[in-house]
Parts: structure tokens; sequence; C-alpha cells
């Protein structure tokens, strides 16, 4: 049942990001009506919600786009950067929206901040926990029992964090689309796409913690005594 369950995820996870990548080439080769820059977007973004203390920046790679909220810097990847493009507008903006709930202390994101050196840790040493516990199961069941355990506390916390991404993910781009909107830096079919290629990156973190949960429950069911 299990491995039918991680199959379907697997094959989710194709779908959903072959999709993303497809839609954001799309959507990449779209310009603007507003003819501004990611670059242009995210720092008016930022100024309309009275953050000045943000710091718009370019970095390499391609989706490495990202807010940092400990050098509180709103980082872009090069093409967002520069581009003038429906894809470039939805990445920018939905990269403040996290630097906007950073400013008025959204809830979500506070949690998940004040889980990150305690799922870094976990994360570190529960797959090799685990593997420890399966493996001592052979020989001393009492033992194994308590080291896997120990290993599902710590991976539960993996799966935690995972579940606590997904609001703070969806909120980020439900307040990047609302503002592209209200400002008019998109219109109409622009706000439409911006949408839809904010929804299938959203996604990619709802397959994500479905798989962290499903893994975490294949060791719970292990710890049972159950592995079919």
């Amino acid at each position: 049942m299990y491995l039918i369950i991680f199959i379907v995820i697997m094959v989710l996870s194709f779908i959903v990001s072959k999709t993303l990548n497809a839609r954001m080439e799309k959507y990449g080769n779209i310009r603007l009506s507003s003819g501004l820059t990611g670059k242009e977007i995210a720092e008016k973004m930022l100024h309309d919600n009275g953050i000045y203390d943000v710091k718009v920046t370019s970095i390499a790679g391609s989706l490495t786009d990202h807010y940092n909220p400990q050098t509180k810097t709103v980082n872009l990847s090069q093409v967002v950067y520069n581009q003038n493009s429906i894809a470039a507008a939805a990445v920018a903006a939905h990269e403040c929206g996290h630097a906007v709930q950073h400013a008025t202390a959204y809830r979500w994101l506070t949690m998940r901040s004040r889980l990150v050196p305690i799922v870094q840790f976990g994360s570190q040493w529960a797959q090799w926990i685990l593997l420890a516990g399966i493996i001592l199961l052979s020989f001393s069941n009492l033992l194994g029992r308590w080291v896997l355990l120990v290993g599902i506390v710590l991976f539960s916390l993996t799966t935690l964090f995972s579940l606590i991404t997904l609001p703070v993910e969806y909120n980020a781009s439900e307040r990047a689309v609302a503002w592209l909107d209200e400002t008019g830096i998109t219109s109409g079919e622009e706000t439409t796409m911006a949408k839809d290629g904010l929804k299938w990156a959203a996604r990619t973190y709802l397959i994500a913690a479905l798989s962290s949960l499903a893994t975490l429950l294949y060791y719970i069911m292990i710890y049972m005594g159950r592995r079919d």
C-alpha cells in the first residue's frame, strides 16, 4: 500500500514540476503592459507596504528566488531581477509577500522561523537514526523501537515544518496577486496568468508536505510492527 502511495506522490511531483516549468517559461515570454522589471516591482511593493529596510538583490541560478529574514533581503534570480514579464512580476511580488509577512509578524511565518534551528538539526540526523532503529529491530526489538521513536520524533518536526510552510506560501501568493491587481501592475489576463503561475509554484510545497507526511506515517507503522 505504501509503495503505491509513494509512486502516486512521485508521479504528482513530476506533473507539478513539469507544469510549473512550462507555465513559468510561457509567462516569462509575455511582457507586462506596465513595463516594470522584477527589481522595480519588488521595490515598489516593499515601499507601498511601508518597508524601507529590505534590500532587493540579484542572485545566480534559476528558481532560486527567496526572502531572507535574517539579512532582510529579497533575493531574485537574474532573469526575474532584470526581466519585464508576467513570470518576473509574479515571482518578485511573491517574495515581497514574505517580506510583508515578516514586517507584520504573520503568525505562520513566525512559527516557521522558530522551528528552523530545530528542523535543521532534525533533518541532519533523522534519517540516520531511523535507519539505525530499523537495523536494530533485527537484533533487539526494545532498543530498536526506542531508537526508531527518537528518529520519528525528529522527522515529525520536518513534517510539521512542511505543513506550516503551506499557509506561508499560499498567503504570500495571495498578497502578491492582490497587490499586483490593485496597483494595476497587472490587469485582466495578466493577473490571471500571474495567479496561475504562483498556484503551480505553491503546489510544489503541497507535494513536499504530502511526501513528508506519507514517509512519517510509514515509519510510524514500522514502529507499530506493521510494514504492509
